[in-house]
Parts: structure tokens; C-alpha cells; sequence
């Protein structure tokens, strides 16, 4: 083969390549979030938003957020009319086939009781017996081990559900920790107490929808990189480190 043939047939099958592979360079994905400060905000400051953003920034993709009620937001990244969705727990290929999760956590959350009287969790869930407890309306984890016994106070959000506290109208609430603390400093309730230990920790995984399956393990790759390199930490400690006294 001569040199002119063999050098056309070189840049042939580099071409060739490069049309088999998807290119992700400067794409943008839609990830729906359900967090609120300060693990997600809009203008993506949040925790999770930062961990995110860095991981795929490493996978030459740019990330937007958009902020969804739970349901819609599984059912628009199912559909492929969103991307994929940010933080949700293991196991929901199940009921959302068209999702794909990426394997390495971007998290863990953590649920606590919030309460304005003395109390410990040290037998978690059991410990509510008796009391009267808020919690937002889809929250699945808190809907199955909240007692029977207990006086149960279903909202819509955190704001609601914290505002409980103002009116009297009960004695605990059950939210995630990160949020639950932000709240507090922001409302200045200082009568209100995170409980130690949590009721229950769950990993949270990030969803991707399958047309963006090639993206899967180089996602995965790249949060199990930023937590060996530091990078998590350190976005941990600029964001969630403030409340974690």
C-alpha cells in the first residue's frame, strides 16, 4: 500500500471512530432535583449541585438543574423529557425503566427528628410513640415507620413543615438533616433540636436516562475519583461544614 493510500485510509478510520463514539463535549444535561438548601439551590450552590457540576465537568458535560415535585420529576426523566434525575435512592430502574443508575453515591442523607422537647433517638423510629409529628406527604421512608400511635401532620414542603413549630401545632417533624439545619438558622428557632442519632440514613444515587447510558461509568468514575483526590471533601467542607458543629 503506498503512502498517499495508506495515509487516506488512516484519516479514514479516525473519522470513521469518531462517528461511532457520542460525542458529549459541551452537551448539556437536565437533571431534576428535589433537594432544597443547602444540598440544592438555583443558582446550583448547593452541596449536591457542586459535587455534580464537577463530576460531569470532568466528563466535558455541563449540567442544568431544574427543581420538580418528586413524582413529575421521576416521570419527565423516565420519558426522556428531562436527562435524569440528581439524588434518589437505590433500585428505581424497577418502576422507572428508562432510568439508569450511575453506581457511586453522590451522598448520603440522613433523616432526623427535629423536636422543641428533650428527647433521643437512640431507639429510633419507636421513640416517636405517642407524639405529634409533621412531615412532608410522599416522603415513603418517614410514611412506613412513623407509630400508629403517634399524631400524624402531613405538608407539602419544608417551610410548611417547619412553620409547625411557630404555630404550636407539634412537638416533632422529620426531615433530612441538612436541610432541616439550614431552616433553623434561617427561621432563628433556637428552641428547635436536631436529634441524635438519625432514624435512618439512605445512599442516594444519581439517574441518567438510558440515552445517555455511555455516560453511566465515566459519571460513576468521576465521583469515585473527586472523593479519592479530596475534591468532595473539600466542597463538603466549603458548603455543609458551617452546620456540621
Amino acid at each position: 500500500m503506498s503512502l498517499i493510500r495508506s495515509g487516506f485510509f488512516i484519516l479514514f478510520m479516525h473519522a470513521v471512530i469518531a462517528l461511532l463514539q457520542p460525542v458529549y463535549a459541551d452537551d448539556i444535561l437536565v437533571i431534576n432535583t428535589t433537594g432544597n438548601p443547602p444540598l440544592n439551590t438555583p443558582d446550583q450552590s448547593g452541596f449536591m449541585d457542586k459535587v455534580a457540576a464537577e463530576a460531569m465537568r470532568r466528563i466535558n458535560v455541563k449540567l442544568e438543574t431544574v427543581q420538580l415535585p418528586a413524582e413529575r420529576g421521576l416521570k419527565n426523566a423516565n420519558a426522556g423529557i428531562d436527562d435524569g434525575e440528581m439524588s434518589r435512592i437505590a433500585g428505581l430502574q424497577k418502576h422507572y425503566p428508562n432510568l439508569i443508575q450511575v453506581p457511586e453515591t453522590i451522598m448520603n442523607w440522613e433523616f432526623h427528628a427535629f423536636s422543641v422537647i428533650d428527647m433521643n433517638s437512640e431507639d429510633k423510629w419507636s421513640n416517636l410513640a405517642g407524639h405529634s409529628v409533621a412531615f412532608i406527604r410522599g416522603w415513603k421512608i418517614v410514611e412506613r415507620n412513623i407509630p400508629d400511635s403517634s399524631t400524624r401532620t402531613l405538608v407539602k414542603n419544608p417551610d410548611q413543615l417547619f412553620g409547625l413549630f411557630k404555630k404550636q401545632r407539634t412537638e416533632i417533624v422529620v426531615y433530612e438533616r441538612w436541610g432541616g439545619l439550614k431552616l433553623l438558622e434561617q427561621l432563628q428557632m433556637l428552641n428547635v433540636k436536631i436529634i441524635d442519632p438519625p432514624l435512618a440514613q439512605k445512599k442516594m444515587y444519581m439517574y441518567l436516562h438510558k440515552k445517555h447510558r455511555d455516560l453511566v461509568p465515566l459519571l460513576s468514575d468521576a465521583l469515585k475519583a473527586m472523593k479519592e483526590d479530596g475534591t468532595y471533601q473539600r466542597i463538603y467542607d466549603e458548603v455543609l461544614g458551617r452546620y456540621d458543629k
